[in-house]
């Protein structure tokens, strides 16, 4: 440990015999002031400080201005954080993988030894983003789909596998296993960590980042973490630090108990919203209150999951009694679980009845309040009480630009489970289809695809249950699920399927269509496979707006599947109500499911499980489980135990490969890196207006066959059919840089708003797609700058929206602000992020895109946030300049842009 330790705080701890050093907040308090009242989220962050504390990254000023938060409460001082662990999934893993590849084969190079690059943090790895929903609705179902996933990903999952045997200090969870927030919140998290270093044994905080969005879960378990871009994940366990701001925390008191009936997706659709109404991006929430002591550690950690959808940084629960009993049902060693008691108790962690820390901002519920809801048509913060889900749809159904329909009132048909279900409302004409011999009716608000799915809700037994439940009594019932449901239940850990056989339950879903599809997040990531073909033409016939009710956390448009514009996020019973109803246009609050085998209308309420029933069933989850499931959770199957790699230090790259290719991020590392000069003579690629996200940067879905990336794939002997999505081929700069830009919304203005990934080439008047008018300008040496507007680079952080940048020759984005994470990764790859002042911007200063830029002030001493001066040459030869704020914030980030980009500077440094 580098502590300087100016505040004498490392102590000793004994439990169950072992001797524990650790760095002591109560003694750190003689010098600091009272932290009683400090929220338990900054107490971790003040022990990092104190742990990490070496005068060059860490000073003595920081730990002050941590525990000076609590004057105003709230800071504005950078701190440079260092989580314990990195967590990835296989989507935002591969390209970090990629890179600690291309950084061996660098070294080996430049005449280093290659085994030097190696995690310095512990990485794991959880193969959970690419099993599609392609089968369903079988027993056979589940094998299919591991067995198309394998031939799908053969080669992304060779290079897994090589990575998992050449790196130290990186663990690689196979595909099948289950998805990697949920294997983190059962298995891998500890609450505290510890290491062993110098003769002593540290503990210190569980403490992680991940490079997926919901790495927020974990929060549940007492472990701080949260997303961050893969440039920031890589440069965390290169062992760099996280800079960050200290955060305003917003205190969130629970009361009360939830009442019968009420799931814990209920309670965290109603969370949400609240605090969206709130406010709480960039901040952390902290929950409090007595209601905690009801609230079991899987609600807690579907709150927790769903941080991103609220826009917190995290949503973190303090530990308690209920954190360590679910530790040992998840079958945590027991010293594991006194450690974390007797660790917690000592520093403050621990959450004592009635203890109330002080907040930035606070805000209160009570459990009683929460009623049945869903979530949608396209956000996750917008609930609907489960009676008005119809009325929301038909006011969406109602915006969309479409010919009048007849007003005429429809029966849905009830296939297989016999009677019908009458709606209140209009159903709309429909379009009739064929399948299997039979012709069905398909209307719009029609549920199309019913998913239990994601790490959300499927790590929760209790609403798990619920829907085991539920499909028994509607068996018993003798209802069936509407034969136009593409239904599917895609649990996020194997011990899911262990505890439905465990309670009977397996048999009822699997005869509603809800069969095993995969271990993965499926159909919550657009990986909802395709519906059945008669039905993909009926909706597009027809022009039908089409629902999807699933468990999951993202509902945004076109997300789930293209031709489905409503999607509603349900619990997990609710999906399988739905699937039954056949409709979002039902009330299932009033109207029947349908009609049972005795001629009786059968009612949601008839079927719905009683907490009681639900309670027992839960009770069938066993410790013993956990230990079956996760006692080879690195093995993997016979198919990835098959799969041949070489034992070599370095990546064997393969030339013809479409997934995998040797970046060039690189090539002149050996070289000292050239100095910092002015940018002169730049053209503008696009011109972009505000809250231009990285879902618009970064390339993301299906890749067209027209593009530049289907062209590049099709020029390599890649059919159409194996195109795969961008996701799959990150691991590919060659995709990946193709498809930067590329977005089918993103609208550029230097082309009039049109939407597309297209510009204008300026010397030629030519209109090209962004990717050929950036070789272009790169073969006459231009270089390029992106101009856009407010909030550049928000959403999902996407290390390919920063590295795309750079591979298209992009030397600058001046914007009028941007994302916090989108601007680090920025500079983590060498671009230069630029900030309008003074109220001046694009459209103030008249800017359209063919002006020719050159950025001055950069040749002298680089320093954090200084001003610099853009000239401007128009295109009738006139000239002026406006000033722009360079946003390379930090001095460990000015160090990372002059050795080209943050792995640069580790990989110069071990150089």
């Amino acid at each position: 440990m580098p502590a300087v330790d100016s505040l004498n705080s490392l102590r000793t701890l004994q439990v169950a015999g072992k001797t524990y050093h650790y760095y002591s907040l109560a003694e750190a308090a003689k010098s600091l002031g009272d932290l009683e009242k400090l929220p338990k989220s900054l107490k971790v962050l003040l022990e990092n400080l104190l742990r990490w504390e070496d005068n060059h990254t860490v000073h003595a000023d920081d730990l002050r201005a941590l525990a000076d938060w609590l004057k105003a409460r709230r800071s504005d001082r950078e701190i440079q954080y260092r989580p314990a662990r990195v967590l990835m999934q296989d989507f935002t893993g591969v390209p970090a993988v990629v890179d600690l590849a291309a950084m061996r084969a660098a070294m080996a190079k430049a005449g280093g030894d290659p085994q030097k690059i190696n995690p310095l943090s512990p990485v794991d790895l959880v193969i959970d983003h690419s099993v599609m929903v392609d089968r369903y609705a079988s027993a056979s179902a589940f094998a299919e789909n591991v067995e198309i996933e394998m031939q799908r990903n053969g080669e992304r999952y060779a290079f897994l596998r090589w990575g998992q045997n050449a790196f130290d200090n990186f663990r690689v969870v196979p595909p099948g296993t289950g998805i990697c927030h949920q294997v983190n919140l059962e298995y891998l998290g500890r609450t505290v960590w510890t290491k062993d270093e110098d003769g002593r044994t540290y503990a210190f905080p569980d403490t992680l980042v991940g490079t997926d969005s919901h790495t927020t879960m974990i929060n549940g378990l007492g472990v701080l973490g949260w997303g961050v871009g893969g440039i920031e994940a890589e440069a965390a366990m290169l062992g760099q630090p996280v800079s960050m701001l200290i955060p305003e925390v917003i205190g969130f008191k629970l009361t009360g108990k939830l009442k019968e009936g009420i799931t814990a997706t209920d309670l965290v659709l109603t969370v949400t919203q609240m605090l969206r109404k709130k406010g709480v991006v960039g901040k952390f929430v902290e929950f409090y209150g007595d209601g905690l002591a009801d609230l079991p550690l899987a609600d807690r950690a579907t709150i927790a999951n769903m941080a991103p959808e609220y826009g917190a940084t995290c949503g973190f629960f303090p530990v308690d009694e209920i954190t360590l009993g679910y530790l040992r049902l998840s079958g945590r060693p027991e010293e594991t679980v006194q450690l974390v008691e007797a660790y917690c108790k000592a520093q403050g962690l621990w959450r004592e009845q009635g203890h109330e820390p002080l907040f930035s901002d606070s805000l209160q519920l009570d459990l009683g309040d929460v009623e049945a809801s869903l979530a949608g048509p396209k956000r996750p913060q917008d609930r609907v009480a489960l009676g008005q889900v119809g009325q929301a749809f038909d006011a969406f159904l109602a915006l969309q630009p479409k010919p009048p329909r007849n007003a005429e009132i429809s029966r849905l048909l009830n296939e297989g489970g016999g009677g019908t279900a009458v709606g209140s409302a209009d159903l709309g004409q429909g379009v009739d289809y064929q399948h299997a011999g039979n012709t069905y009716r398909l209307q719009d608000g029609a549920v199309v695809i019913a998913a239990i799915t994601s790490c959300t809700n499927t790590s929760n037994p209790s609403v798990m249950m619920a829907a085991g439940l539920l499909a028994k009594k509607a068996v018993e019932k003798g209802l069936q699920r509407k034969p136009w449901v593409k239904s599917s239940l895609a649990p996020g850990s194997k011990v899911v399927t262990d505890y439905f056989k465990a309670a009977g339950l397996t048999t009822y879903l699997d005869q509603l269509g809800f069969e095993l599809v995969g271990y993965g997040c499926t159909t919550c990531i657009g990986n909802s496979g395709p519906l059945l073909e008669p039905i993909e033409k009926a909706i597009q016939q027809a022009d039908l707006t089409v629902a999807s009710v699933l468990s999951g956390n993202r509902n945004f448009e076109g997300r789930v599947h293209p031709l489905v514009k409503t999607n509603w996020l349900a619990s997990p019973p609710l999906v399988v109500a739905y699937a039954l109803a056949g409709s979002v246009r039902l009330d299932l609050a009033k109207e029947p499911l349908g009609t049972g085998k005795d001629g009786q209308a059968v009612y949601l309420r008839d079927i719905w499980p009683s907490q009681r029933e639900i309670a027992e069933a839960v009770q069938k989850v066993s410790t013993g489980m956990f230990h079956k499931e996760y006692a080879e959770v690195f093995q993997g199957d016979e198919k990835w135990r098959a799969i041949q790699v070489p034992q070599a230090q370095t990546y064997i790259w393969q030339a013809d490969s479409t997934y995998i290719q040797h970046p060039p991020f690189f090539e002149h590392i050996a070289e000292a890196p050239p100095a910092i000069t002015d940018i002169q003579g730049a053209r503008v690629l696009a011109v972009l207006g505000d809250s231009v996200t990285t879902d618009h940067i970064s390339p993301a879905g299906n890749i067209k066959k027209d593009s530049p990336a289907g062209r590049y794939l099709s020029e390599h002997g890649v059919a159409y059919a194996d195109f795969n999505s961008y996701g799959s081929r990150r691991g590919n700069h060659e995709v990946m840089m193709r498809g930067t830009f590329a977005n089918i919304r993103i609208k550029n203005e230097m082309l009039g708003g049109e939407e597309g990934g297209n510009t204008l080439h300026v010397p030629s008047g030519e209109k090209l797609a962004i990717y050929d008018a950036a070789m272009r300008y790169q073969a006459e040496g231009t270089p390029l700058v992106i101009i856009a507007g407010k909030e550049y680079g928000t959403g999902s952080s996407r290390d390919w929206a920063a590295k795309g940048t750079n591979l298209l020759g992009v030397k600058a984005v001046i914007a009028e602000s941007f994302e916090r994470i989108h601007r680090s990764n920025l500079v983590g790859m060498g671009v230069l992020p630029l900030q309008f002042t003074g109220g001046q911007e694009r459209t103030a200063l008249k800017l359209t895109g063919r002006e020719v830029l050159s950025i001055r002030g950069l040749a002298g001493a680089l320093k954090p946030q200084m001003r610099l001066s853009v000239g401007v040459t128009r295109e009738d030869g006139s000239q002026d300049s406006f000033e722009v704020l360079c946003r390379i914030d930090t001095l460990n980030e000015v160090e990372y842009f002059k050795a080209g980009g943050i792995l640069h500077y580790v990989l110069r440094s071990l150089l």
